[in-house]
């Protein structure tokens, strides 16, 4: 009876281990993403990148996470999500290497790429393992810790990247902050070679490889030019390529259609596109993310380049959004389903408030230290409206498609950040042509707050319209 207890509690421990692999990756990806704003003007200076070239070390971290995270999510069903998510952290591992230690832009962007992509092996496989090795009385703790983690990375994010690109580590500037995940990485990758049990493949079902890529190319087709639009003087290509990607997504879906008479796996499962509740959520979270990517994509350069900020201090101000985002998405947890819709209703006014507030403070002139506060109220807003649009959405969601909802809400995510780098990116440099006083750079970013603004203000009435037909809940 001793024996059998001592097995249990090594079971029980070699879990816990392995979730503390899975969950340093976690970090480590989150970590990456919103770490990377604060070192910006110093790729630029070190590596003489372009403004346009700075949009595409995030742009195309986002595009290839995106393009990724479907089919990935699919072929972990089939390869073993085990599998998937070790070649994911060596992948993510070395393609940061890579990054840290590329010899030019173009370099860094194609590094870039394939960090995307390992992070799209890593991630779908993470609470799908979780589900499977742990038992039902810990999995609702092992699943909270999730929510604790990724917030834990997006609150770091802009600490840790002010800080290491201010310390010059050994003269590296930029560099080691993707070289910090070189430690991160092995030591997730040892733990899950250690600790992570043999997990049975769930599904002979292969990813639609197709439709992954009609939907990529009609991503690239959009944004594309609408990123590389303003260096080349629009030209009549870039509205062709625009145009292109309509064709293309009405292609994509078409062949949705086909594969779902065939009874074959589909991208995006149309039967939720059928969803009018469903359409209008993930236009939404598309919408929100498009408005917070390219807002603290513009803020990291305004701070640093426009008003000669230090990248610390301009972290600092910038990290009361995911601290506003940790607080509100504990805190709204205890509210369940009660009032989504008005939930999110109200968290959409308080956002759309608060960046008329920041767009007041940038064009008047006033102290960048003032700009935490406004910062602080999107993030408690964030933290209390997409919670609860996710589970108002995934609620019409039947069992045997929750996990392509979840996967399609995610991906829609992911793109809108896309366009949203790629739309304020136009604004803002646009607004620097004439010059770059910090005169300009403070009328660039107020014209730029204009895209997040207006954004949050259309969401607010559409989150009126779900409030209104979901009034009883």
């Amino acid at each position: 009876m001793s024996l059998l207890f001592v097995g249990a509690v090594g079971e029980r421990r070699n879990r816990w281990a392995a979730l503390a692999a899975l969950y340093l990756a976690m970090f480590m990806n989150v970590l990456d993403v919103s770490v990377v704003n604060l070192a910006l003007p110093s790729i630029r200076q070190g590596l003489g990148a372009s403004d346009t070239q700075l949009e595409w070390v995030l742009v195309v971290y986002v595009l290839a996470f995106a393009a990724g995270l479907l089919p990935f999510g699919r072929f972990g069903d089939v390869a073993g999500r085990g599998r998937m998510f070790r070649w994911g952290v060596a992948g993510f591992t070395a393609s940061s290497l890579a990054c840290g230690l590329a010899p030019d832009i173009t370099f860094l962007i194609a590094s870039r790429a394939l960090q995307g992509l390992c992070a799209a092996m890593m991630v779908p496989q993470v609470l799908a393992i979780v589900h499977v090795i742990f038992p039902v009385e810990e999995k609702g703790k092992a699943i909270g810790l999730f929510g604790s983690v990724s917030a834990l990375g997006a609150v770091a994010g802009p600490l840790v990247g002010g800080v290491i690109v201010a310390a010059d580590v050994f003269g590296l500037g930029w560099r080691p902050i993707f070289l910090i995940n070189l430690p991160v990485g092995l030591i997730s990758l040892a733990g899950a070679l250690r600790f992570l049990p043999h997990i049975e493949n769930e599904s002979r079902v292969m990813p639609d490889w197709s439709g992954t890529f009609l939907f990529t190319l009609a991503v690239l087709a959009l944004v594309f030019p609408l990123v590389e639009g303003r260096q080349f003087g629009w030209p009549a290509w870039c509205f062709v390529l625009m145009g292109l990607s309509v064709v293309l997504g009405v292609l994509f879906y078409r062949l949705q259609q086909r594969r779902a008479l065939l009874g074959k796996a589909q991208l995006l499962p149309v039967l939720l596109t059928r969803d009018c509740v469903f359409v209008a959520g993930v236009a939404f979270v598309a919408l929100f993310f498009s408005g917070l990517a390219g807002l603290f994509f513009m803020m990291a350069l305004f701070l640093q380049a426009g008003l000669g900020l230090s990248p610390m201090i301009a972290g600092l101000i910038l990290a009361p959004h995911p601290v506003g985002v940790m607080l509100t998405s504990t805190l709204t947890g205890r509210f369940g389903t009660r009032f989504q819709a008005a939930r999110v209703c109200l968290a959409m006014l308080a956002v759309f408030c608060a960046l008329l507030a920041a767009r007041l403070l940038v064009a008047d002139r006033m102290s960048a230290s003032l700009l935490a506060l406004p910062f602080l109220i999107v993030g408690l807003g964030t933290g209390t409206a997409i919670p609860a649009l996710f589970q108002l959405v995934l609620s019409r969601v039947s069992g045997p498609d929750a996990g392509a909802g979840s996967g399609v809400l995610q991906a829609f995510q992911q793109i809108g950040m896309a366009l949203g780098i790629a739309v304020q990116g136009q604004i803002f440099f646009h607004g620097l042509v004439a010059g770059s006083s910090e005169a300009f750079y403070r009328e660039a970013a107020a014209a730029t707050l204009l895209y997040p603004a207006g954004a949050c203000f259309a969401l607010t009435v559409l989150a009126a319209g779900l409030a209104y037909k979901f009034r009883s809940r």
